[in-house]
């Protein structure tokens, strides 16, 4: 996995969220030293939820800076998916305690920021070591976030999903509604017109 896609001190920026029916879509930014190095460091989909913990501390006591964002459901069905990942992202370049030279991006889609150039790679969390960082507190921080609102609705059991369309949460969607953590605009049911929203 390589450092740097152009610059020194490049921001790589990923979300995690994306794809779920309940909770916000989360996004981070990190800037890496130079030197850092960590053999398990990864795309956090290919890594257990023990590594991602144990690298979450690593990144950011390492990191030359780093920003985390969440935008919630609300945003979410004002904006689309879309939209809201870029804006999350944003966000989270916004909280980093100094302006990179270069933005590079998971995926193929994002809006300029500010004036920094950007580059959008495809699977770029398998390829570069800061995309790969910001993915990895994309997930744990919003992990952690799904983890404490499931002891407001437990029957959904976020917990253990995530808020992903899994069988069990929509199950659970079928039997007891929503809630206001849900994406009002997502297919949360296949028989979407049996759901009173």
């Amino acid at each position: 996995m390589k450092k740097f896609y152009t610059f020194f001190n490049e921001c790589g920026t990923d979300e995690a969220g994306r794809g779920c029916l309940a909770g916000p879509v989360t996004a981070a930014a990190v800037i890496l030293s130079r030197d850092f190095e960590n053999p398990i460091l990864n795309d956090s989909k290919l890594l257990s939820s023990k590594n991602r913990d144990l690298l979450k501390p690593i990144i950011e006591d390492r990191s030359l800076a780093h920003g985390v964002a969440h935008i919630y459901p609300s945003k979410i069905d004002e904006i689309n998916i879309l939209n809201a990942s870029i804006l999350a992202m944003h966000k989270a370049i916004e909280k980093l305690e100094e302006i990179p030279p270069h933005i590079i991006v998971d995926g193929n889609k994002f809006k300029p920021y500010a004036d920094i150039p950007h580059t959008c790679i495809i699977k770029g969390d398998s390829k570069f070591m800061n995309i790969a960082a910001a993915s990895i507190l994309a997930k744990t921080y919003r992990d952690a976030y799904m983890e404490k609102i499931h002891e407001e609705f437990p029957m959904y059991n976020w917990k253990q999903n995530k808020g992903y369309p899994t069988k069990e949460h929509r199950e659970a969607i079928k039997e007891f509604g929503i809630t206001k953590y849900h994406r009002k605009s997502f297919r949360l049911l296949p028989e979407q017109l049996t759901l009173n929203l």
